[in-house]
Order: C-alpha cells, then sequence, then structure tokens
C-alpha cells in the first residue's frame, strides 16, 4: 500500500509511503488516498487524524513522470481529481494534522495545506515549484496559500518557485509549530490527543463552522456558527460540562 492507515486509540494516522518516489502523488496514490480517507471518516472510534510521510519527505509533489505526457485535458483531469481528493480532507469532519517531516513540494504543499493545523520538523522544505515545470501548482495552491499565508507571500511563493525552510514557512504562517524532527511525531500525536479528549461534537461543528466562514461574509458566517452553538448546548457532554465546571470539578466526555 502507498497509503498506510494506524489506529491509535482514538487517533488515526496516516502515511503517505512511496518512499522510494518520496512519496510522489501519482494518480494510483491519490485513489489510496482518498479511499483511506473514506476508511477515517466512517470510523466512529477515530476522533482525529495525523497525516505524515514515510522516509524523508512528506510529499515531494505529484508526479512529473505521469504528469510529463499530459495534454490539456488529461492535465485538467488530474487536477481536478487532485483537487477532490484534497477537498475531502477539508471537508472531512474530523480535525487532520499534517506532520511535515521533510520535503513538501508542489502537490506536497498544497497536502498539507489542505489539513486543519501543520505541525513541520527542522527538515522540512516548502514549496510550489511549478512554474519552473511550466504549470501552475493544480491541487490547490494558488487557492489555499493566499488564504493561509496572505496574497503577497503566496504570490512571491508561487511566481518566483522558490523553496523556504521550515522557520520561514512558520513566520509566514504556514505551519503553526516547529520541532526537532526526532520529537514531530510526538507533538502530533499529543496535540491529536489533546483535541480528542475534548467533546467530539463540539469540535466538528468548530471545524466545520471555521472552513465554511472562511468562504462566505461574516454576516453568513456568524449565523452557521450560532446554529452550531444551539447543536451543541442539546448535548449531553454540554450539560455535564458545564455542571461539572460550576462544581469545580473534573468531567471526562461522552462525546455524545
Amino acid at each position: 500500500m502507498a497509503v498506510d492507515l494506524e489506529k491509535k486509540g482514538h487517533i488515526g494516522v496516516i502515511t503517505m509511503n512511496r518512499p522510494e518516489a518520496l512519496n510522489a502523488l501519482n494518480t494510483p496514490m491519490l485513489q489510496e488516498l482518498e479511499k483511506v480517507i473514506a476508511e477515517v471518516e466512517a470510523d466512529d472510534e477515530i476522533y482525529v487524524c495525523v497525516l505524515t510521510g514515510a522516509g524523508r519527505s512528506f510529499v515531494a509533489g505529484a508526479d512529473i513522470g505521469e504528469m510529463s505526457e499530459y495534454g490539456s485535458v488529461a492535465g485538467k483531469a488530474f487536477s481536478d481529481y487532485g483537487n477532490s481528493v484534497f477537498l475531502k480532507i477539508e471537508n472531512m469532519a474530523k480535525p487532520v494534522i499534517a506532520a511535515i517531516n521533510g520535503f513538501a513540494l508542489g502537490g506536497g504543499c498544497e497536502l498539507s495545506m489542505a489539513c486543519d493545523i501543520r505541525l513541520a520538523s527542522e527538515k522540512a522544505r516548502f514549496a510550489q515549484p511549478e512554474v519552473g515545470l511550466g504549470i501552475t501548482p493544480g491541487f490547490g495552491g494558488t487557492q489555499r496559500m493566499p488564504r493561509i499565508c496572505g496574497v503577497s507571500n503566496a504570490m512571491e511563493m508561487i511566481l518566483t518557485a522558490k523553496q523556504i525552510k521550515a522557520d520561514e514557512a512558520k513566520a509566514m504562517g504556514l505551519v503553526s509549530a516547529v520541532y526537532p524532527a526526532e520529537e514531530l511525531m510526538d507533538k502530533a500525536m499529543e496535540l491529536a490527543e489533546t483535541i480528542a479528549s475534548k467533546a467530539q461534537i463540539a469540535i466538528r461543528q468548530s471545524k466545520r463552522c471555521i472552513r465554511r466562514g472562511m468562504q462566505t461574509d461574516i454576516y453568513t458566517a456568524t449565523a452557521y456558527e450560532a446554529e452550531a452553538f444551539g447543536v451543541c448546548c442539546a448535548t449531553e457532554d454540554q450539560k455535564g460540562a458545564m455542571k461539572a465546571f460550576m462544581a469545580k470539578e473534573n468531567y471526562t466526555f461522552l462525546n455524545k
């Protein structure tokens, strides 16, 4: 398998596992990733995902050998398909943490941006090198990067095709934290466990509000938030957690 899924308690660890090609994304690998995403979504015991890469790369881009043979029709179809898979990650009810262990170039950088939270190893490297290959980013890079990092940073990254280090990625908001390589997965799992320990209905409603709200105006977005707040107020966890708070007691979420 080029995409592995391992369950660790309530955490699903997805590993891009094609290290001989630096985990470059070809069509079969995208198909496997799509199946794994569906498996995670359907598994009620998985609350949070961590997505990482095997070997010294997170994902070193889309497979240039495959893309080099494309004409305009096949190229558009490949971009459409990659975008559809990444949108499934972005729209998954469960939070996804990218643990970026090495090269996140082109499609790999785009894959990380489809995740909800990005943590990087000090060895991580980021780029959107597509204009140096005669193409544009094809898996959402022109859309997610300006939303995440601002238009000027995105323009510079994409139009120069430059590669940046993890500390530069943190400075521009592309990742939220940088860790020594040997600590990355432990830190990602620690973060995942923290999220998994909270009220999962509230977690999923919060993610949904953020994702939907970023695509619309503030009035529509706050209406989504009010709806989500109301949903949470009808849960057992809201009643139990607030009662425990007032009584200065601990509360373990039932997640229902």
